[in-house]
């Protein structure tokens, strides 16, 4: 089964997660605020409701509980603190400076499967833990984390219909395919490689259609793709985006 990877979207870093998470809760927040004036909320006796005032937009939070052990196998840092494979993980939540020198949390991606690829930021972390050494050192810990969806950071080359689950074609044909199909760049390795959102967007115009991407070049891990991998593109016909210009 693929685990829970967070991308670090600048640098391409991958934070692998010990063990899949039980349950995940996905919030969703409308853009919705109460109607004010210099004299606070507008409201009246005949009314049964708040006015509201419509701003667009909203939160999509995502929420998980993550658990590290230093008695699991499978991770790449051998440790008797749990802290050193969290501490990643609270970096996530810190400020770094930018170019402009404007500090914020670094962008990240939320990678499962095929079916979960999310870009947004952590929020807040929180961690507990309920394992201990004779010496105070934590040895295991659940981990709470927050994100917050933020919208895609790529361009957008051609008009992106609005594309969903099912307007998506038939992937036993995308499972098969033909000489047609044109063959991009091989992936590459670290900050200058692409993912397949980033391939996605800048053929078709839609970075949701990485899925089908994954299914026609027989991935099954999106987020370790080998360095070397030839992608076959699909036609954009294919995929119900129109020519490709």
């Amino acid at each position: 089964m693929e685990r829970v990877a967070f991308l670090i979207e600048e640098t391409n870093e991958r934070l692998g997660c010990l063990l899949n998470p039980e349950a995940l809760v996905l919030r969703r927040v409308a853009g919705l605020q109460p109607r004010r004036s210099l004299g606070g909320t507008v409201t009246g006796i005949n009314q049964s409701d708040d006015p509201l005032f419509f701003t667009g937009g909203g939160r999509t939070v995502l929420e998980l509980a993550l658990l590290f052990d230093v008695t699991l196998p499978g991770s790449t840092v051998q440790t008797d603190d749990v802290r050193a494979l969290t501490a990643p993980f609270w970096r996530l939540a810190e400020n770094t400076a930018n170019r402009a020198g404007y500090g914020h949390p670094p962008q990240v991606r939320f990678i499962w499967g095929k079916s979960w690829n999310i870009p947004g930021m952590i929020e807040a972390v929180a961690e507990r833990f309920d394992r201990f050494t004779s010496q105070g050192v934590a040895q295991r810990s659940w981990l709470s984390l927050r994100l917050v969806r933020v919208n895609e950071p790529l361009p957008v080359p051609m008009e992106a219909p609005a594309v969903g689950l099912a307007d998506l074609p038939d992937t036993t044909t995308l499972a098969t395919p033909t000489e047609e199909w044109e063959a991009t760049l091989p992936l590459g390795d670290g900050a200058e490689s692409e993912r397949l959102d980033q391939v996605a967007a800048k053929t078709y115009g839609n970075p949701s259609l990485w899925r089908l991407l994954a299914v026609a070049n027989n991935i099954d891990d999106p987020a370790e793709v080998p360095a070397g991998t030839v992608l076959r593109l699909p036609p954009a016909s294919l995929l119900g985006v129109g020519s490709q210009p």
